[in-house]
């Protein structure tokens, strides 16, 4: 146990585990296999570790997401959602459910939510064949829903999105980011709030 810890701690790891432990008739004690996952913002100070990634073994989505600076997960639903930050992305994918859809992934672009990173979220989450229509539930703190508005034009023009795409803005300048969208000239389904954005996307993937 020890050891365990020891390697767990020089290691920074979030897991280290060992199953199965047997005890054998010599009382001998083997570890017959084991798992470590480790802090990704502690890679860097373990390039032996960086070494072993194969690329091959993870999803080719998620590998775009981390080169973008991203954090995403993909799941089996088809309403990709755009979301800043991991507790807002969390109660987003539970209202979707609530309303009836599935959430075809976990995606946090961050409190400064750029038009860069709303482009590649959007790559990233179009990549996925089963996503019928797009959630984007930004919270305009850190920055100002205009300019996330103004983001998503540019991203939505950049990219050609082909699926429905429901905005839902909360925030400071939220009245002007609204305007935006609709002015836009593309066809945002733009919601007052987080419940008739979630009603909005499950009704546009039924027609």
């Amino acid at each position: 146990m020890t050891a365990l810890y020891q390697a767990y701690e020089a290691m920074d790891c979030s897991l280290a585990e060992i199953n199965p432990l047997v005890v054998t008739t010599e009382e001998g004690v083997l570890a017959l296999d084991a798992k470590m996952n480790f802090d990704d913002n502690a890679l860097p100070r373990h390039p032996d570790v960086m070494t072993l990634r194969d690329l091959d073994e993870e999803d080719p989505l998620e590998v775009e997401a981390v080169k973008a600076n991203l954090n995403y997960i993909k799941l089996d639903g088809n309403v990709g959602c755009m979301v800043n930050g991991a507790g807002l992305a969390m109660a987003t994918m539970d209202i979707i459910k609530l309303a009836g859809g599935r959430p075809a992934n976990f995606l946090d672009v961050g409190g400064g939510a750029s038009a860069e990173t709303v482009e590649a979220g959007f790559k990233i989450i179009l990549g996925d064949r089963n996503v019928r229509a797009v959630l984007i539930n930004i919270f305009g703190g850190i920055v100002r829903c205009d300019r996330v508005a103004t983001g998503v034009v540019e991203a939505a023009r950049k990219v050609q999105v082909s699926v429905p795409v429901v905005v839902r803005l909360a925030g400071t300048n939220a009245e002007l980011a609204g305007e935006i969208l609709r002015n836009s000239g593309l066809n945002f389904l733009v919601a007052s709030n987080l419940k008739e954005a979630a009603e909005k996307v499950t009704q546009a993937i039924a027609q």
